[in-house]
């Protein structure tokens, strides 16, 4: 899990911008230094930081590791064909390839993808707000390592996921330890040296703020479990979904076209 510094949101100091849909689109500033720099390098300090001085550590190091006994106990509950939001460095995509998953990650970061095909595994610089291989038909979609805050607004990301997952899909996110936490918060990332990339829309997400989330969107929980100091939360999805037909996906560049995955073939070996 990311480690605060400094106050804690949702304690009653600070102040947190609304974020709103149109906000959803990425726009860069995952892949730009320092978070490129950081993953080439393997290693930290880096945070999330908001404009009043609050600090949440991000775990650059273990993100570069091998999958630890927490990321295999979620690696353990996966079904199907696996699709990887916001991969990072790909240390699950790995594991999940090594035990015979099908598996695709997705990044908005150049270098978390090139780190993720490094490792032997499938990968494509896309935001899940793109159109993506295999929509509706993805048996599991993770949403690890803070991933649920994805867009800054859970209720579109959640509706997001169930048009990838085939009907009765699993999800599995994790989500802040503690306190009920549900926030909206505008967030740049930054390294010891101060160097940060430009402000985008975040949110943080305690279990019982997502299950409240997923309980009106129609979600059904199934689980939920601590291991270690991190905290998880596996979802279905409804029987039934409105996916149309996967779409065709014309937003991979040039340097990844000949590494570009069968999603198709990756659905079709689960």
């Amino acid at each position: 899990m990311a480690t605060l510094i400094g106050r804690q949101p949702g304690t009653g100091t600070g102040t947190f911008t609304p974020v709103g849909a149109d906000t959803l689109t990425d726009d860069g500033t995952w892949s730009a230094d320092p978070y490129a720099h950081a993953l080439r390098t393997g290693r930290g300090p880096l945070f999330l930081r908001r404009a009043d001085g609050w600090l949440l550590l991000l775990e650059v190091e273990r993100w570069c590791s091998e999958a630890d006994a927490v990321d295999l106990e979620v690696v353990r509950r996966c079904e199907g064909a696996v699709l990887d939001v916001g991969c990072g460095p790909g240390r699950l995509v790995a594991a999940l390839g090594a035990r015979g998953w099908p598996v695709l990650g997705i990044d908005v970061s150049e270098e978390a993808v090139a780190r993720t095909i490094g490792l032997g595994g499938q990968a494509l610089r896309r935001s899940v707000f793109e159109a993506l291989p295999a929509e509706g038909r993805w048996g599991t979609v993770l949403l690890l390592d803070g991933n649920l805050g994805i867009g800054g607004d859970p209720r579109a990301l959640l509706a997001r996921m169930a048009q990838l997952l085939s009907p009765g899909g699993l999800l599995i996110a994790e989500t802040v330890p503690g306190p009920d936490i549900d926030e909206r918060v505008r967030v740049h990332v930054t390294d010891a040296r101060g160097a940060a990339g430009s402000p985008f829309p975040w949110a943080r997400l305690g279990t019982p703020a997502l299950l409240r989330h997923a309980h009106r969107a129609g979600w059904h929980a199934v689980d939920q479990w601590t291991a270690g100091d991190r905290c998880f939360v596996a979802l279905r999805t409804r029987t039934t979904n409105n996916s149309a037909e996967p779409p065709k996906s014309t937003a991979d560049t040039n340097s990844q076209r000949a590494r570009k995955p069968s999603a198709d073939r990756l659905v079709a070996d689960a």
